[in-house]
Parts: structure tokens; C-alpha cells; sequence
């Protein structure tokens, strides 16, 4: 990694330092005035273990409960697979593409709401917004188990996909007010290995609760969405008091550690959330940032293959002669292993900062997945795949999205520009939802082929050109070839420009 480059000077003799240990640079004594120091007097290593403990017990507020929501959130939003396996097509009379068209329509409001769903995050406060959109989207799961058509069904899905919106997005942006960057992409993977608990969840709920066939004369795929609908919305009753807005108001930690949570993240060169205010010039920066882009192409690479797998697992499975509880059951396997794998990449990116190799290493495994998937008829050889396959989907999702938090400074900045990512990522679910075709049975040529290409061209391939670009501008700011973009500025104006500062050393 970076090392130290100590000799970037601003107009008034001021030198700016770059922290190897945050892979960022210190904020000047002037960042520090209206916040008291609390550990004044207090040697090195207390003041270590104080901010560890402080990491530890956020850790514990935080990490669980936005997992829980999140499981919940991807069970909700794929339960249609396992109801898909447990007759819902004979159910409501769907024919043709009908089951693919209620995939579509999920992605297409989805997809639309979350590049503004951070802004409406930040004007209404994270409590509000997380509490109204999980009681929203569990009751619509609730009503979907007793839709009685094609149309009622597409009505659903339609709102489960702006209710849902801003979780994701939301979430990653949250916790980036939390966090220093070097600790937010375990967080993050922690956060994400919900969604491959969900699968592996969702097998198992399923596997029971279609044992409901006929209890009050509902049949079991009904009951599968009205249960994980009610499930959601009594989680979320409780998350108003779960869930608290930024460090400076959490009621959980004492007003000593509210001060060391906010002189932690200004010392990690985050702009404080609450300075910001809500303006279109967050938006233009974001969008005329080339990171945002390049981001933007790695995650087409991870948000296709991530649906088709989980949206089609039951489907894929069945193609390999599985059927009933033993097929659910078949499924659980495959998500563990991703959870486990999404959790070690976190941890091992975080402590190593090698977020790029992570990436290519691990898209080249699912592309050996996939391939087995499309190359062998043998339903073992098919299996293994679907290790491989989950293995390298999920740990490149919050990896990605960590990345692209790393290397954006100003929280409505990187709220923005973590929704267009999201967004233009989640796209890509109307192509995952459409290319498992039914004639294609059992070797889904078309489905396979598609994700192996994504997985390689888009996440493999937009991952080497982020970090080769990123590793040259690094070299740029280190040979004091961007000193130019401090001269004559003030430290107010330097600070404004956040990420661009010559300072400011990317994660590569």
C-alpha cells in the first residue's frame, strides 16, 4: 500500500499529512475546535483501547440489527423463487413469460428510486426513513399472499421495489457515517452476508411453511409471503427505537464517546453529515466523477449474476431433477458457503486495502462456477458450480460498494453517488429476470452464458481498469503533480474539495 507522502503544502506553509493507517490524510487543528477533546491528558495506548472499545460497541448497536433488516429485505424481495417451486404459477393461472414479467417490474421501480433515495434519507433523517420503508414493504409482502391474479401480483411487485429502494443504498451510506474507511468493508460484509442468509434462510422457512398447504384455505406459497410479510413488519415496529440518525445524537453511547465517535471520522477526513445541506451540486459532482462510472460498470458485473442466482437457484436446482423439500433444502448449502466467503473477503480487504485484487480474485472463481454450470450435463459437476458460483457473487457486492465509499469524500457526495451506483446496478435485474427461459430446460444456456460474460467483462474486466486508474492518479498526487489544485485556496476551500485534494490518497 500507499506509503507516506508528508510534503503536500498549502498557500500558507500549512502541511497537510497523508496517515498510512487510515490511507488518508490528518485534518488540520482547526477541524477540532467546536468538539472537546475527552481523552485530554490520556497516554497512546488508553486512548487505543478507548477507541476500540467505542468501535466494539457500535459495532454491536449497529451491525446486527441493519443485517437483520437486510435479510429480511433480499428474503422478501426472492421469496418469489420458492413460491415459484411451490405452485404459484398454477395458482393465480400464470402462463408464458408471466413469472418473468413479475421479476421485471420489481427491478424497473427498484432500479428508478435508488439513486434518490439517500437524498430523501438525509432530508428526513435515517430513523424516519428506515422505519416508514419497512413497515411499507412488509405490509405489501403481506398483501401479496392474497392476490388472486397476474395483475394483483404485478401491483405487488411494483411497490415492494420502491419500498425497498433504499435499503440497500441507504444502509451503505449509513454506516459510512459511522466508520473510519479502513473499517467499513467488514462492516459492510457482515451487513451483506445477510442477503446469502437469506437464501439459505429462505430455503429452509419455505421448506416449512408450504407444510401450510390448505390451512384456511390458503395454499402454501400464499402462506410463504404472508408470513415473511408480517415477520418484516413487526421487525419494523421496532426500529425507531433501534435506530439512531448519526454518532453526535446516538442515545447508546455515553457524551464522552459521541465525542470520539465524530473526532474519529474527522480524523479519517470525513465531512461531517450534519454540515451538509441538501444541494444539487452533490448531485453534479457525483455524476461528473469518473469514479462513479467505473463503479457503476464493476457493479452491472455483480448485481446481474447476484439475481439470476438468487431469483433462479429453486429453478436451476429443479432443472437438475430436485423437486419439493429436498429441492429448498438443496439450496441452503451454496448460501452458506457465499456468506461465509462474503465475511472473509470483508476482513481480509479491510486489513490488507487490496479491494481491487479482491474483486478480480473472486469474480474469477464464479466465472469457473458458471462455466461448470454452462460446459458439464453431470447434475454433481452442475452442484459444485453453484458453490463456485455464490462463492464469487456475493463477497464482490459489498466489496464494490465499500470501494467506491472509500474513495469519496463528503457524506452527500457519496450518498449520491453510492445511489447511482446502486441504481444503474440494479438495472441490470431486468436482464437477470429475463434470460432463465423455461424451453431452455435444464441447461439454461442462455441464463448461464449471460452471467459468466457479466462476471467477467463487466465485474472482472471494470474492476482492472478502476484499479489501474486509480493507482496512476495515486502516483500523480505522490509526485506532487496535483499540488496545483491548492495553490491560492484557502483551508476552507482545500477541505471543499474533498476527494480531489491532492492529499487524498485513493484506495486501490
Amino acid at each position: 500500500m500507499a506509503a507516506d507522502q508528508p510534503e503536500l503544502v498549502a498557500e500558507k506553509g500549512q502541511i497537510l499529512s497523508n496517515e498510512l493507517e487510515s490511507n488518508s490524510t490528518s485534518s488540520p487543528g482547526e477541524y477540532y475546535d467546536d468538539l472537546p477533546d475527552p481523552d485530554a491528558g490520556k497516554s497512546d495506548e488508553e486512548r487505543a483501547r478507548l477507541d476500540k472499545a467505542l468501535v466494539w460497541k457500535i459495532d454491536m448497536w449497529l451491525v446486527p440489527w441493519l443485517s437483520l433488516l437486510y435479510l429480511l429485505s433480499f428474503l422478501d424481495r426472492t421469496n418469489i423463487g420458492n413460491a415459484k417451486t411451490a405452485r404459484l404459477e398454477a395458482g393465480i393461472g400464470m402462463v408464458g413469460r408471466d413469472y418473468n414479467n413479475a421479476l421485471t417490474i420489481f427491478f424497473i421501480s427498484y432500479a428508478g428510486a435508488e439513486p434518490v433515495t439517500n437524498i430523501l434519507l438525509k432530508r428526513y433523517s435515517p430513523r424516519v426513513f428506515f422505519t416508514t420503508i419497512i413497515i411499507a414493504w412488509g405490509v405489501i409482502m403481506t398483501v401479496m399472499g392474497c392476490v388472486q391474479n397476474q395483475a394483483g401480483l404485478l401491483a405487488c411487485r411494483w411497490f415492494l421495489g420502491l419500498t425497498e429502494a433504499g435499503l440497500f443504498p441507504g444502509v451503505n451510506y449509513y454506516l459510512s457515517c459511522w466508520y473510519k474507511r479502513q473499517e467499513l468493508g467488514f462492516r459492510a460484509a457482515l451487513f451483506f452476508s445477510a442477503a446469502a442468509l437469506a437464501g439459505s434462510f429462505g430455503g429452509l422457512l419455505a421448506a416449512a411453511i408450504i407444510q401450510m398447504e390448505g390451512v384456511g384455505g390458503y395454499e402454501g406459497w400464499r402462506w410463504i409471503f404472508i408470513l415473511e410479510g408480517l415477520m418484516t413488519v413487526f421487525v419494523g415496529l421496532f426500529c425507531w427505537k433501534m435506530v439512531f440518525n448519526f454518532p453526535d445524537t446516538a442515545s447508546f453511547l455515553t457524551p464522552d464517546e459521541r465525542l470520539r465517535a465524530q473526532r474519529r471520522l474527522r480524523a479519517d477526513n470525513q465531512t461531517r453529515a450534519e454540515e451538509e445541506k441538501i444541494s444539487r451540486k452533490y448531485v453534479f459532482q457525483a455524476i461528473k466523477d469518473w469514479k462513479t462510472w467505473v463503479y457503476a460498470l464493476q457493479y452491472m458485473g455483480c448485481l446481474c449474476p447476484l439475481y439470476s442466482f438468487s431469483l433462479f437457484l429453486p429453478t436451476i436446482l429443479q432443472g437438475m431433477g430436485y423437486a419439493g423439500t429436498r429441492l429448498q433444502l438443496m439450496s441452503v448449502p451454496p448460501y452458506a458457503v457465499a456468506a461465509s466467503m462474503t465475511v472473509f473477503v470483508g476482513w481480509f480487504a479491510d486489513r490488507t486495502r487490496y479491494r481491487g485484487y479482491s474483486n478480480m480474485v473472486v469474480s474469477l472463481m464464479g466465472c469457473v462456477g458458471f462455466a461448470l454450470l454452462l460446459g458439464s450435463h453431470n447434475p454433481k459437476v452442475q452442484y459444485a458450480g453453484t458453490f463456485l458460483g455464490a462463492a464469487g457473487i456475493y463477497p464482490t457486492v459489498p466489496n464494490t460498494l465499500t470501494w467506491a465509499s472509500n474513495n469519496v469524500e463528503g457524506s452527500l457526495k457519496r450518498g449520491v453517488m453510492v445511489g447511482i451506483v446502486v441504481g444503474w446496478g440494479n438495472m441490470n435485474g431486468v436482464v437477470s429476470s429475463n434470460i432463465y427461459m423455461a424451453p431452455e430446460k435444464p441447461r439454461y444456456w442462455t441464463g448461464h452464458g449471460t452471467v459468466l460474460a457479466y462476471m467477467f467483462v463487466c465485474l472482472f474486466g471494470g474492476t482492472v481498469i478502476t484499479h489501474v486508474m486509480l493507482r496512476r492518479e495515486n502516483h500523480l498526487r505522490k509526485t506532487g503533480k496535483r499540488d496545483y489544485l491548492v495553490e491560492g485556496k484557502s483551508e476552507q476551500e482545500i477541505r471543499d474539495l474533498g476527494d480531489v485534494r491532492p492529499d487524498f490518497i485513493y484506495v486501490t
